[in-house]
């Protein structure tokens, strides 16, 4: 864990992938795409149909680290329209189970069907807590405490002479984006000015590894 700041407000990025904020019990996870393996299964792609199991584990094990009482999902929950269709039903109450005993916020993202009422949970576009903002994805004009995912950031570090490259956060302490949290979930490099374009020039990275670590803009390779 790594205990940062976002617009003076204590948060704590997780080795996860999952943000936490310590002062108001809430955790948030991004990008989950469940069901996105038996999606590519739809398309002729043979992936591993255990994605969701995966998901649903590690959320359950976050959780259980953390105890919050509000859980939010910044969107992307979902990978498809008829993601029902495919889920199983013990997978099914496994989620029920979460929403039923937090209270649970699901952002409206891209791939996001249009909502996802029988799971429980509230569904919004963005959310305000003050001094903070929780949406799927960022807006240029609205920094401040600013909570997004979307981009499934991650850098490549040049460190004693080797490079290597993991999923992060990425943060000037204004604004956050959060790493994907679901599984096969790819990533969009930092320094992609899809990306960097949202930040000021002394933005930091956490990377995720065997800890989390902290990393400024010149240490990453583009």
């Amino acid at each position: 864990m790594f205990e940062f700041y976002l617009s003076s407000t204590r948060v704590i990025a997780d080795i996860s992938g999952a943000l936490f904020w310590p002062e108001k019990k809430t955790l948030v996870f991004s990008d989950l795409h469940l069901e996105k393996g038996s999606w590519f299964a739809k398309q002729n792609i043979p992936l591993p149909p255990y994605d969701t199991l995966d998901t649903l584990n590690r959320v359950e094990k976050v959780i259980n680290c953390f105890k919050p009482s509000r859980v939010i999902s910044l969107g992307d929950s979902f990978h498809d329209e008829t993601w029902m269709e495919r889920i199983s039903e013990e997978q099914t109450e496994r989620i029920l189970n979460l929403t039923n005993r937090y209270e649970w916020l699901w952002i409206q993202g891209n791939h996001d069907p249009s909502g996802a009422p029988s799971l429980g949970g509230i569904n919004v576009n963005d959310y305000f807590d003050p001094p903070l903002t929780f949406r799927h994805e960022a807006k240029q004009a609205f920094p401040d405490g600013e909570v997004s995912g979307h981009y499934h950031p991650k850098a490549r570090i040049k460190l004693n002479r080797k490079s290597f490259s993991a999923r992060c956060f990425i943060s000037d302490e204004r604004r956050v984006i959060l790493p994907a949290f679901g599984s096969f979930t790819g990533g969009l490099n930092v320094m992609d000015r899809t990306i960097s374009n949202f930040f000021k020039d002394d933005f930091k990275v956490l990377l995720l590894g065997s800890k989390v670590r902290q990393f400024p803009k010149t240490a990453l390779i583009s």
